[in-house]
């Protein structure tokens, strides 16, 4: 199982290089250790499971989660491109892919977020990150988050599972945004949808979460 992870978010220019190469190597580069160390050895005895917490940010990309988005694109990416010659060894692998989950991850994250430096972005992007993006995420994570003890039975189903899931979604509040990109492959569905609940209709986002 890997899980390990750190998390950006935050106007892209307020974030360093170094960071960022940080979080890749982490998030995507600390997954791609590990097959490495344990893929052989499942081939050889043509048996194994290799389960992989990602994310919903892997399958859509969520305003000021650049970086972080692009590591689980990434995780997401490996894994598609690794599974069908695993599956010829008996191999499998599964990508658990949480949304927001209630732990102290997520409040050191918006700890940083509220004392960051902004100076290097223009203030209306600092301005609609602090203002908007933060205080919806908070309601975001108060009506939809789950606990962690929730993940890991979602987790526990996939590792047994008598044919493990490839894609396992563990918030069904999330369907909705993964089918709604996969009903467009223009992009343009779920772009507009997006930026008329950020920018547009932000209070009824709120609304209906609550």
């Amino acid at each position: 199982v890997s899980n390990a992870g750190v998390g950006m978010a935050g106007p892209l220019e307020c974030q360093s290089l170094a960071a960022m190469q940080n979080l890749m190597d982490t998030n995507f580069f600390g997954l791609v250790r590990l097959v490495k160390e344990v893929l052989p050895d499942m081939k050889r005895r043509r048996g194994g499971h290799i389960v992989v917490i990602s994310s919903i940010m892997g399958l859509q990309g969520i305003v000021f989660n650049d970086i972080y988005s692009a590591s689980k694109f990434a995780v997401e990416g490996f894994c598609e491109s690794l599974v069908v010659q695993a599956l010829r060894f008996n191999v499998a692998i599964s990508l658990v892919e949480p949304g927001p989950v209630m732990t102290e991850f997520e409040t050191k994250l918006y700890e940083e977020a509220e004392r960051a430096d902004y100076s290097r972005t223009d203030p209306e992007t600092a301005e609609i990150f602090t203002k908007l993006y933060l205080r919806n995420s908070r309601d975001v994570f108060t009506s939809l988050g789950q606990t962690p003890e929730d993940i890991a039975e979602h987790t526990l189903r996939v590792i047994e599972a008598a044919r493990p899931p490839f894609r396992h979604q563990t918030n069904v509040a999330y369907t909705p945004m993964a089918a709604l990109k996969h009903a467009d492959p223009s992009g343009a569905l779920i772009t507009e949808a997006f930026y008329k609940l950020v920018f547009k209709y932000d209070a009824v986002l709120r609304f209906g979460l609550r």
